[in-house]
């Protein structure tokens, strides 16, 4: 028999996304590593080598500070997972809940990567 109790089902749904945030924080950090590779390989052939040792580092350390930023905001959408689970999942699907962890982390995952070619057509350094 399905429990349908909303209490439960919250209380399910909350413990089942807080014990997958390591896992999706995990993939974020590679796919920003990832990006910022792909970007310093793009900027290398499109651009052209970089100038000095001190705008590389100054470079890489507005990336990476732009990345956390959007990590945080990443994570405060994540949470918005467990909301539309309880919300939604009235029957208490795993395979829902799966499916829409997975629909989230594959589109977060690929994102960042998918805009470093726009970012370097757009703001070349």
């Amino acid at each position: 028999m399905i429990n349908t109790n909303p209490t439960l089902i919250q209380m399910n749904s909350k413990q089942w996304w807080w014990s997958q945030r390591p896992r999706y924080n995990k993939g974020l950090i590679i796919s920003g590593f990832i990006a910022f590779i792909l970007y310093r390989i793009l900027d290398y052939f499109i651009v052209g080598p970089s100038g000095q040792f001190e705008e590389i580092i100054s470079e890489t350390v507005l990336l990476g500070s732009g990345y956390l930023i959007m990590m945080i905001i990443a994570n405060l959408l994540y949470t918005l997972g467990s909301i539309i689970d309880i919300c939604f999942n009235v029957r208490n699907s795993q395979a829902f809940r799966e499916r829409l962890f997975n629909v989230g982390y594959w589109l977060s995952f690929s994102l960042p990567i998918l805009l470093v070619p726009s970012v370097i057509a757009k703001f070349p350094f």
